[in-house]
């Protein structure tokens, strides 16, 4: 059996800013820069004040403060909130079968905090968090969702852990300690998709990331198995019990998933899942200029493991709309857009969206991408009122994605976007610049001053 549990947390102890390849940093800025934004816009929802509201305090000695208003909570609490605002748009960014940074930047940025940790310091946190992560992924041979798991918070909450314990300088043997203490901190529903909870977890895995490696620093102690038992957290996920628990994670021989898979950027705040079929249905219909009378019927091919996440085939709000390709058709044929503006109650439930939703039929397939649970490419149909069916080439990677990518000039405009007019230009440019250049900032708090 291979001490993966205690390799990884050797990993993590020793990672040094140094031996990370200068893609990887590029690509954990992006992560903090997008995460960053996103976090403004969704603190604006009312769910994110909800449990704030319920479940936050600031009774510790460490404190550490909530984006964008500065308030003050304890760690663990800011972690929670700040991640759930990290995701209640669905805005975040997606790779490993979940989205790393919601989780790894409210946990870095809270620990942070508390830690006095300068920029350098948070990056390397967060690809040591990147990667233990990914390394959890590869050894699943199939997509945790079909087992009604929520990748991003079961593996989540361990790859905040790994950070976390970094950002405190722990040894090997006490990240080990909080990674395994993550492990039983783990959990997330796939059931609970088109719901407050989906967020919720997710801000509970950042939580759970900061109190693992705070509760092993203290002194709790934890088996250094737990990851690779036959009772543990990979035999425990997985759905057809074949997780890779046996072979060795050698560090030396390691390969970079942060280069390799990088980062898939968003550009609509809703399920990854309906992304390439939206940048088709878009693309067809400014092309041949279609109105929403001119549309009979769509067709979506797409994959079997997407369309268990997207569960609301006649959703009545924007929560249910962001898990549902029937939607994600609609407002590309009505709008020729899917952003914020569209993510609005009233607009889903205009007769226009509501009309269309019977013309939306999905095709499935069992196959997936490599690294991934998603089909190996989608395309989109639309039949017209007079007949003629518009095919859409495939499409196999989403603008944004990391083959893809967004340029400097496309993040800074979904950076703006998301704090909105609540902030003048010059602060946005500030904080963006910053986290763009994270690695010369002194302290999270940095990051606040905008």
């Amino acid at each position: 059996m291979t001490a993966l549990t205690v390799d990884l947390g050797q990993f993590v102890a020793e990672l040094a800013l140094s031996a990370i390849p200068p893609e990887g940093l590029t690509v954990a800025k992006t992560g903090f820069t997008d995460c960053f934004g996103v976090m403004v816009a969704g603190a604006r929802d009312p769910a994110v004040a909800l449990v704030d509201r319920a479940l936050s305090s600031r009774d510790h000695d460490s404190l550490a403060p909530l984006l964008p208003s500065k308030e003050l909570r304890n760690v663990e609490d800011a972690a929670l909130v700040n991640g759930m605002a990290a995701h209640v748009l669905d805005y975040d960014d997606v790779t490993l079968d979940g989205h790393p940074s919601a989780v790894l930047v409210p946990a870095i940025l809270a620990e942070g905090h508390a830690c006095g940790s300068s920029g350098a310091e948070l990056l390397v946190a967060y690809v040591a968090g990147y990667e233990v992560w990914a390394e959890l992924l590869v050894r699943e041979p199939v997509p945790l969702h079909q087992k009604g798991w929520h990748p991003t918070t079961v593996r989540g909450a361990v790859a905040a852990a790994a950070a976390c314990a970094r950002l405190r300088r722990l040894d090997a043997r006490l990240t080990a300690t909080a990674m395994a203490i993550a492990a039983s901190l783990a959990s997330g529903l796939v059931a609970n998709f088109g719901s407050l909870t989906k967020s919720f977890q997710v801000g509970r895995a950042a939580q759970s990331g900061v109190v693992a490696a705070r509760l092993a620093a203290a002194g709790l102690t934890a088996s250094l198995d737990a990851l690779e038992h036959p009772s543990g957290f990979l035999a425990a996920l997985s759905p057809t019990g074949r997780a890779d628990r046996a072979r060795a994670f050698v560090a030396a021989r390691k390969e970079w998933h942060i280069v390799r898979q990088g980062l898939n950027v968003k550009r609509y705040p809703l399920c990854y899942a309906t992304h390439r079929a939206i940048d088709a249905a878009i693309d067809l219909v400014s092309r041949h200029d279609l109105k929403p009378g001119d549309v009979d019927h769509v067709s979506v091919a797409t994959g079997r493991t997407q369309m268990v996440m997207l569960r609301n085939p006649r959703p009545q709000n924007a929560l249910e709309a962001k898990f549902s390709m029937e939607f994600a058709m609609a407002a590309s044929i009505v709008a020729r857009k899917v952003g914020l503006a569209q993510l609005d109650d009233r607009f889903v439930r205009t007769p226009e969206i509501q009309n269309l939703f019977s013309r939306v039929s999905c095709e499935v397939t069992d196959e997936t991408m490599d690294g991934s649970a998603f089909a190996p490419f989608e395309t989109v149909a639309i039949r017209t009122a007079s007949g003629r069916v518009l095919t859409s080439e495939r499409i196999v990677h989403a603008k944004g994605s990391h083959v893809r990518p967004l340029d400097r000039d496309e993040l800074w405009t979904k950076f703006a976007d998301c704090l909105d007019k609540e902030f003048p230009r010059p602060a946005k440019e500030r904080a963006f610049d910053r986290l763009q250049g994270l690695e010369r900032q002194n302290t999270p708090a940095d990051l606040m001053e905008f």
